[in-house]
């Protein structure tokens, strides 16, 4: 009764100890202090996750089940979580109901506009208690903590990999099922990441923000320039502890690596095959789906990669001296 009270006059008796933060229920502090300490004492009994709220791991259960109780009804979408529908609506009716007081930007989401204003603010209200680490939002928090505790909560389901974030996991999870909803405006090409799309535009509008300093040399990407660059300096930064083999990039590395210890991570869905590197099973994939996403733009031929359409670029377009 006392605390139903406090809450009429305004005056919260549950104060946080590590910010100043005050609710008017014990509940709604306990919950509040799990921000600061990582605690997620809520586990799935089917994976890995776990969670701060006892609600979070009921709709993380959801996704185990394939349950998704709220449908659109104006489209064939459903969600785990009623507030995902409601914010799903709002992309068919085009409201933006939360305005930033310091600017004319408004948003679809409560949380879109609380993360946008601390753009204005510069808070980062969200603490690491292992390091001095700050974070604007809370979900960066919590994949701070994971680097951390190890702790990787997002598994594939056909392969060995494991994520820190669900949104890694979701591209990853493309590389098995050949899907590419990116798709390019001006050719048949489409990609499993909006990034690629991105870089891939570039060569149609022949774009080319990245110069080399030592050369003439100019590239669609930054991280060619920096390659590039490399060939410059002769620098082959990242060594084999296995053998005495050096690379230009990670990725090569890390994909030398696999040779020594037999791995093969990336699994096709259709036939079972497993390949050491993530781009030879999108190029496998291909052999079944059809797939050419490399086209000319001089001709209507198309290539599974990228390789073939550079080679018949040269070969059929080439300006002949």
């Amino acid at each position: 009764m006392n605390s139903h009270l406090q809450k009429h006059m305004g005056e919260p008796p549950c104060q946080c100890h590590l910010c100043p933060a005050a609710f008017a229920y014990n509940y709604e502090l306990e919950r509040h202090v799990r921000s600061h300490t990582g605690e997620r004492p809520f586990s799935c009994i089917q994976c890995n996750a776990s969670y701060s709220q006892k609600g979070a791991l009921g709709v993380h259960m959801r996704r185990h089940n394939g349950e998704r109780p709220y449908p659109c009804l104006h489209c064939k979408a459903s969600f785990v979580r009623k507030c995902s529908l409601t914010e799903h609506i709002r992309l068919h009716t085009g409201e933006r109901p939360f305005s930033c007081v310091h600017c004319n930007a408004s948003f679809s989401h409560k949380n879109s506009l609380v993360k946008h204003i601390r753009t204005h603010t510069r808070e980062r209200p969200f603490l690491c208690i292992q390091c001095n680490a700050s974070f604007s939002y809370k979900s960066s928090l919590d994949v701070h903590m994971r680097s951390h505790s190890g702790e990787r909560p997002y598994r594939c389901l056909h392969c060995k990999a494991s994520f820190l974030v669900k949104d890694r996991l979701d591209v990853h999870m493309r590389s098995h099922t050949g899907e590419r909803p990116f798709s390019c405006e001006q050719c048949n090409a489409s990609f499993s990441r909006k990034d690629s799309l991105v870089r891939h535009v570039r060569a149609h509008t022949r774009e080319r923000r990245f110069f080399c300093v030592h050369c003439n040399a100019s590239f669609l990407r930054k991280a060619n320039l920096e390659k590039h660059i490399r060939a410059h300096k002769a620098e082959r930064p990242f060594s084999c502890v296995h053998c005495n083999a050096s690379f230009v990039t990670e990725r090569r590395l890390i994909a030398h690596k696999r040779t020594h210890a037999g791995e093969r991570l990336f699994g096709c869905v259709y036939c079972g095959a497993f390949f050491a590197r993530k781009g030879n099973l999108t190029e496998h994939i291909r052999t079944h789906t059809g797939e050419r996403p490399f086209s000319c733009v001089h001709c209507n031929a198309s290539f599974t990669r990228k390789q073939q359409l550079m080679n018949h670029m040269s070969r059929r377009h080439e300006k002949k001296p």
